[in-house]
């Protein structure tokens, strides 16, 4: 039996899964990790932290399996995307990696748009200038840091230091580096251009692989710390989303996902460059080679939910702690005993800023609508609806642009729940369906492995072999018309907002 590993550098903490060929689970496990935000709207992590949690996570997962490392075929890496992590020349860590939901780099993004050009950076990279992607962190540093660039020897994404601390190689791939705006996304390579023009030496970025090929081997020094053998092969692997689109079968037309993690994202397959004028969504490369996909981010989805819980649910963690059971589980609970609508409580996700479809930095949360008849019970479903109709903004705008839409599936945390899938199938329209593993990137990354060292012949018969359809949850129609005219006011409200979050901003 060959396995495959699987190692997921989230947000939140690292996850490590070893598969069999099959694609069920054999062991797992999960090391955590801090957020460091020195200002509002900023938003750090320490690389090491990342490397420690792979290499303990893989040694415990060796251990729980009782696997002889010999039979790990092959190792994929899924991560957040675009984080900044910056390396001197003797490969130390410069500064504490600058992450995806970081806010602080909105001027620029206009510089790069005023050096670039608007209509020929989205031509080249697909997307417009966004305070999220790597491009706007290093020029950050390089305006704000110049101590730190001018040590710059190496420009990394967060699972590629990974890579770099398995292997000793420095590498990337096509969908994780789309989301570092250095890349001409048509042609799925480095843009020179834009490399020069803002200064960037090409020697700083990895060495660009498709998802499933070979980028490295297990070395000496990181076989002793995790366990692996050494020489075991390391894929490209995937960013997050792009990996765990694989893991969710999203490598064909008409199966789009809606994932609820931190962040929020309609994900959907297409074999061809398909640019959003207006750069509300984004165009990356896909993991599946000589494909793309588009992709609607909303910045705070699982990250409210997670406020919420931290600051205002204390009982409820005290309580299921005792009970040894998801504190989720009780807020579903509680959430499950409000109607749909919230008697009239409307919330706006905004928490760390937007990205689809209103691409602003200063965008804030709001409670809309609050009266003295609303309860705890009103506000967490308020939230869990809000978060849905933030991911509705991004698939309306998905069908816009002519991408069919026959099937969602409903992955991430948030697609554990009941509820919240329940929600997203009447909030759309559309039947929510679920499919036989969780595991999501770390699935993903795996079976691009596979594909990479020879155990399936390509990344959709890899789908096809491994993931099934489990469960499927159809929309309500009359709660659809309801949801539409609560939704029609929360579209409103960002426009009503507008002004005054930006004159909030200047203040602070």
């Amino acid at each position: 039996m060959a396995y495959l590993l699987g190692i997921d550098v989230g947000t939140s903490g690292t996850k490590t899964v070893l598969f069999d060929e099959e694609g069920n689970t054999v062991a797992s496990a999960v090391g955590e990790y801090p957020l460091y935000q020195p200002n509002i709207g900023w938003a750090e992590q320490d690389p090491e932290d990342w490397w420690r949690a792979t290499y303990t996570t893989i040694n415990s997962v060796l251990l729980k399996s009782g696997v002889n490392p010999s039979e790990v075929k092959g190792i994929g890496l899924s991560g957040q995307m675009h984080g900044a992590v910056l390396l001197d020349k003797d490969y130390n860590v410069l500064r504490k990696a600058i992450i995806w939901c970081d806010q602080r780099s909105s001027a620029e993004c206009d510089q790069i748009t005023s050096i670039i050009g608007k209509e020929r950076l989205i031509e080249i990279t697909a997307n417009p200038a966004l305070t999220g992607f790597t491009a706007s962190k290093v020029m950050w540093v390089k305006n704000n840091e110049p101590h730190i660039f001018e040590k710059i020897k190496k420009i990394l994404l967060p699972k590629d230091y990974i890579r770099f601390k398995l292997t000793g190689e420095f590498a990337t791939e096509v969908s994780d580096a789309s989301g570092m705006q250095f890349m001409d996304i048509p042609a799925r390579k480095w843009s020179d251009e834009v490399l020069d023009k803002l200064g960037i030496d090409k020697s700083w970025l990895g060495e660009l692989y498709e998802s499933q090929e070979v980028s490295g081997k297990v070395n000496k020094q990181a076989a002793e710390l995790t366990g692996l053998k050494e020489g075991t092969p390391v894929v490209g692997g995937g960013g997050d989303q792009a990996a765990g689109a694989v893991g969710n079968g999203i490598v064909k037309p008409g199966v789009i996902s809606s994932t609820i993690g931190t962040s929020g994202v309609v994900f959907a397959y297409t074999d061809k460059v398909s640019i959003d004028p207006k750069g509300r969504v984004h165009t990356f490369c896909h993991a599946v080679p000589n494909t793309w996909h588009v992709m609607g981010v909303t910045q705070g989805a699982g990250l409210s939910l997670k406020w919420f819980r931290d600051n205002f649910c204390i009982e409820e963690k005290r309580v299921a702690e005792q009970m040894d059971i998801d504190p989720y589980v009780l807020m579903d609970q509680e959430a499950e005993k409000v109607e749909a609508g919230c008697n009239g409580l409307l919330y706006l996700p905004y928490m760390m800023g937007e990205r689809t479809p209103h691409l602003d930095p200063n965008a804030k949360g709001v409670f809309f609508g609050l009266s003295a008849k609303h309860e705890k019970r009103d506000m967490i479903r308020a939230v869990m609806e809000g978060v849905v109709y933030s991911l509705r903004d991004c698939l309306e705008i998905i069908k816009e642009m002519g991408v069919d839409v026959s099937e969602v599936r409903a992955s991430g945390g948030g697609g554990k729940s009941r509820l919240w899938r329940q929600m997203q199938a009447d909030v759309f329209g559309t039947d929510i369906t679920t499919i036989n593993s969780s595991e999501g990137p770390a699935l993903g990354a795996a079976l691009l492995a596979g594909v990479g060292v020879g155990v399936y012949e390509s990344v959709p018969q890899a789908c096809d072999a491994v993931i099934k359809v489990k469960s499927r949850q159809s929309a309500d129609p009359s709660l659809n018309e309801r949801y539409s005219k609560f939704y029609k006011i929360y579209k409103q409200l960002y426009i009503s907002l507008k002004q005054d979050f930006k004159d909030l901003a200047q203040i602070l």
